[in-house]
C-alpha cells in the first residue's frame, strides 16, 4: 500500500512540476480563477433568488390556504 501511495505521489508531483514549467500552466490558472469567479457569482445569485423564491412560494401557499 505504501509503495502504491509513493508511486502516486511521485506521479502527481512530477505532473504538477511539468505544468508549472510550461506556459500552458498560466492559462490553466487563469481558467481556474475564472471558474472560481463564476462559482461565486452563481452562489450569490442562488442565495439572493432563493430567498425571493421562498417568499413568493410562502405567499402563494398562504393565499391558497385561505
Amino acid at each position: 500500500m505504501t509503495n502504491f501511495m509513493t508511486e502516486q505521489y511521485v506521479k502527481i508531483t512530477s505532473r504538477l512540476a511539468s505544468l508549472l514549467k510550461r506556459e500552458d500552466g498560466q492559462t490553466l490558472v487563469e481558467y481556474a480563477l475564472l471558474l472560481v469567479l463564476i462559482a461565486i457569482v452563481v452562489i450569490a445569485a442562488v442565495t439572493i433568488l432563493g430567498k425571493k423564491a421562498c417568499n413568493v412560494y410562502s405567499s402563494i401557499g398562504s393565499s391558497l390556504s385561505n
